[in-house]
């Protein structure tokens, strides 16, 4: 410690005062010539911040006037207005006069007939449209900045006015008086805006950035003495802290996962992409071998990795629990030093659970626009035979009606060809492009009207229907055909699968939140249920359990609720029954 306290003494020994005087002498022009001008950059932005200011109100009372104008005002709606705009905050007065100074309005009434702004070239200012200013020394108070120029409230001067507004005297006046010249058209305005408010602020900045610019001029002293001190040190240690705060954040929050070990093969890194996949906290992880740690499948990477040296890309199924797998998309290899010393293996993965997902419904949706394309073709290749059958049939069951085995059996083919048609016409519904025809309607209503049809199918299974429709729920936009079909597919669906004497429950809510723009309408049974391995496929084309379905009426289903924006879930329990969720948005 002793020791230090020497060093740092002799360093201040050894430093010459020169180089100190010599920066302060540097910095006190520098940052004297910058603060005038920031103090005439700011004074400059006031005159222009008032010239605009007055530029406004002469705009704002000129379209006030054109107004009145058009409204056949005459003078003392021109005054009250000139008055009242006069009235606003930071404005002392507005005057309109003519080329002679003659005051024609005034915000104060007393002084109209006056004369002001003589000492001007009025005639000049009222024929040019540019903006004039100067400073008008007030005895009451602070200063007034006085704005003015042409005041031109019609296109044509004194077009549509009559008085002192007209742009010049009354035309009685026009003529000239004895020893004076005529009034010359055109009209003059001024507008006296406080500059108090306005110079305390400018004052204010001004000690502000005075007071700055000494504070710069402090911390540049400062500043160049702590350089003379640890400018190679500070400098270096810069530079490698913002390397490491880099390569920390890039490595922690990159979207792919990283895994690195160190030569002894055990866990270095460990990033928060790396702990979302593999479901491990990098606390628990880091600094333990790898062997005991990762995945199986990770594990052997590694072995790979350390027999063959070269860089790895796969894609592998990681053992991430008990009963999840997710597959990955690996890149590993092996670290060295520049003199090519062993330090270590790294390996980059990304889940690619979501990619899987989105090649499945690729390929499902291919699958399903193809079939539909064919069954719609078929479909209308068999409806038309099938109606040469139903007329057959019936003839026959007409002919041989004393017959009683020959009309059964007629009866039995027109049955089948009921059904038939009934398969294709759901056929010709699912292939066909879906229109959503959206009207504001009580789903509610819709609900009740789908049970209503179902009543006598669950009445017959003595099956008790629990409903819970939420009047909360107003009118949403839907197809209500559409949407009858899908509460009827899904009744009866839930109908076929409960035995004697079940449970139909019907719900309607909103999900979540009731700020949500979400309903739900669930509907569950007690019926047998859906075995798990099926539960994937339920919403497929001609997939069905059933002896008797077609297969058709979820995938119908799933269809409807997806034109209009919403989404189905299904959840099932063999022996325990299904719940089946509509989401719709509104």
């Amino acid at each position: 410690m002793n020791d230090g306290r020497y060093k740092k003494k002799r360093l201040w020994a050894v430093i010459p005062p020169w180089p100190v005087i010599g920066a302060v002498m540097i910095l006190i022009p520098v940052f004297s010539f910058l603060t005038l001008v920031n103090i005439d950059r700011q004074k400059e932005q006031k005159t222009r911040l008032l010239v605009e200011k007055g530029a406004a109100l002469i705009r704002s009372f000129e379209a006030g006037a054109r107004t009145g104008i058009g409204l056949r005002w005459g003078d003392f709606q021109l005054q009250k207005l000139l008055i009242e705009m006069a009235e606003q905050p930071g404005i002392d007065y507005l005057i309109v006069t003519d080329p002679r100074g003659t005051v024609l309005a005034d915000s104060d009434p007393l002084r109209i007939g006056m004369a002001y702004g003589q000492d001007l070239d009025l005639v000049k200012v009222a024929n040019s449209e540019t903006v004039s200013w100067r400073q008008i020394s007030n005895s009451e108070g602070a200063d007034s900045f006085e704005v003015y120029r042409r005041f031109a409230p019609t296109r044509e001067p004194g077009a549509e006015l009559s008085g002192p507004f007209r742009g010049g005297p009354p035309r009685e006046e026009t003529a000239p008086m004895e020893g004076e010249g005529a009034v010359p058209p055109g009209l003059v305005i001024f507008v006296g805006l406080d500059m108090g408010p306005i110079t305390a602020a400018h004052e204010e900045d001004k000690l502000h950035t005075i007071w700055m610019a000494l504070l710069f001029l402090l911390i540049g002293c400062a500043g160049i003495i702590s350089l003379l001190f640890a400018q190679g040190y500070r400098a270096a240690r810069s530079s490698l802290s913002r390397i490491k705060a880099f390569s920390d954040s890039l490595v922690e929050n990159m979207p792919i996962g990283l895994v690195a070990t160190d030569a002894g093969g055990r866990l270095s890194a460990f990033n928060q992409t790396a702990e979302r996949i593999l479901k491990r906290a990098a606390g628990e992880v880091l600094g333990k071998p790898a062997e005991t740690v990762l995945p199986g499948s990770c594990r052997e990477l590694f072995r790979t990795l350390a027999a063959e040296r070269r860089l790895i890309e796969r894609e592998i199924d990681c053992a991430v629990a008990a009963d999840r797998t997710i597959p990955l998309d690996v890149i590993a290899t092996t670290l060295h030093e520049d003199d090519g010393a062993f330090v270590g293996h790294v390996i980059l993965f990304r889940d690619m659970t979501e990619i899987r997902r989105l090649e499945e419904e690729i390929a499902r949706s291919r699958r399903l626009a193809s079939l539909g394309s064919l069954a719609a073709g078929v479909a209308h290749e068999i409806r038309n035979p099938l109606s040469s059958i139903k007329g057959f049939a019936t003839w026959f069951r007409e002919r041989h009606r004393e017959n009683l085995e020959d009309r059964e059996t007629a009866d039995v083919m027109i049955r089948e060809v009921d059904r038939l048609n009934r398969v294709i016409t759901q056929l010709l519904e699912f292939a066909r492009p879906l229109t959503i025809n959206r009207a504001p309607m009580l789903l509610s209503a819709v609900i009740r009207h789908a049970l209503r049809m179902v009543d006598g199918d669950a009445r017959a299974k003595e099956i008790v229907v629990e409903t819970d429709l939420s009047p909360d729920i107003g009118e949403i936009p839907l197809d209500a055909d559409r949407m009858t079909q899908v509460f009827l597919n899904l009744f009866q669906n839930a109908i076929t699968s409960m035995a004697k004497g079940g449970v139909l429950r019907v719900s309607l809510g909103r999900r979540g939140r009731r700020d949500e723009k979400t309903v739900c309408v669930t509907v569950a049974d007690t019926g047998i249920g859906i075995p798990e391995e099926d539960l994937h496929r339920v919403f497929d084309p001609y997939f069905t359990t059933r002896p008797s379905g077609t297969g058709l009426g979820l995938a119908i289903v799933q269809k409807i609720v997806e034109g209009h924006g919403g989404e189905v879930r299904l959840e099932s329990e063999p022996g325990r029954g299904t719940k089946a969720t509509v989401l719709l948005p509104f």
